[in-house]
């Protein structure tokens, strides 16, 4: 099923609040135009709550901590403690049941993405395989990883020489220079795209996706490297903890979605949305949805969303699985 086909149908310029392995079914098949998303990257989190009081509960234990490393929250079990068998069995499982999570989502993803759609998925340099493989299971394909250049910040991890002339080693000079991480200044951002439909040209011809926008306005061809884009201020009233930078969402929609009528952004993770802010001002219509009430409330907000419109999320499921019933 075409969503252009069914107007009346169609659920664009929404912001459903809770999960979207459950929301995401509701919505036909084959009627969204590209996936463009920020999902959790700490594998910690799944099975437990994500939201805001969480995140700032553990941020407020790591003050005290010399032991935070990027992504794995202080009081977990991963971040500093000893290094034994039972410290990686502990974290390839929390590897393995992140990766089956990112299959979970991204097989609905799957299904209601258009023949050629794309889907593009920041995740840490870390943990972007298994993003990768779970989206691959799923049925996507992998064209690319773009490579998102951000500035950098203070390493956290062991500094190896201070700690041993803390621990009183009598040459701690040797060591100097040597850490347990690198300075991390970018983010990956995994790039699937589902089977076309013969070709590019029929896909696009058909669906209006399919390709990349490469030209870059000074005409030169677009890099799998984004640099350089300014990173502006959030909102004071956007207490998102990872705000991705707007002119960083309005390169990659832009880059990915033809501008069409039939066209839908998808965010199943649209935390403060700025994905769909950016396909917003690019003209096209967008489809978020968020776990966390008050991310969806600031994200609405942003949208200019009135919340006297949108008073549930009842009515438009049932539109959607009206929807999806009608599909062949």
């Amino acid at each position: 099923m075409q969503l252009s086909n069914h107007h009346d149908l169609r659920p664009q310029d929404s912001l459903l609040v809770g999960d979207c392995r459950d929301l995401l079914q509701a919505l036909p098949a084959a009627s969204i135009a590209a996936c463009i998303t920020d999902p959790p990257y700490n594998y910690e989190f799944i099975g437990h709550k994500w939201d805001h009081a969480e995140i700032e509960r553990r941020l407020d234990r790591a003050k005290t901590s010399s032991t935070l490393v990027k992504n794995i929250p202080y009081g977990s079990g991963l971040a500093g403690g000893v290094r034994n068998a039972r410290w990686y069995e502990k974290n390839r499982k929390n590897i393995l049941d992140y990766q089956e999570w990112c299959f979970s989502w991204g097989k609905e993803v799957f299904r209601v993405c258009k023949p050629g759609a794309m889907v593009a998925a920041f995740n840490s340099s870390r943990t972007m395989a298994h993003v990768q493989v779970a989206l691959e299971r799923a049925g996507f394909y992998a064209r690319d990883c773009i490579v998102y250049r951000r500035s950098s910040g203070i390493p956290k991890g062991l500094n190896v020489s201070a700690k041993l002339e803390k621990l009183g080693d009598p040459n701690p000079e040797k060591w100097e220079g040597w850490h347990s991480c690198l300075r991390s200044e970018w983010e990956a951002i995994v790039v699937v795209q589902k089977p076309l439909e013969n070709n590019y040209i029929d896909t696009l011809q058909k669906y209006d996706v399919g390709l990349f926008q490469a030209a870059n306005e000074d005409g030169s061809f677009q890099s799998n490297i984004l640099e350089g884009l300014p990173r502006g201020e959030a909102e004071d009233f956007n207490i998102h903890c990872t705000v991705k930078p707007l002119p960083l969402m309005l390169k990659l929609v832009g880059m990915m979605v033809p501008e069409s009528s039939n066209n839908i952004v998808l965010d199943p993770f649209a935390g403060s949305g700025t994905t769909l802010v950016a396909a917003k001002q690019l003209g096209l219509a967008y489809l978020g949805m968020e776990i966390n009430p008050a991310y969806a409330a600031i994200a609405k907000r942003r949208l200019g969303i009135n919340e006297t419109e949108t008073k549930s999320t009842t009515g438009q499921q049932e539109m959607f699985q009206r929807a999806a019933r009608a599909a062949p």
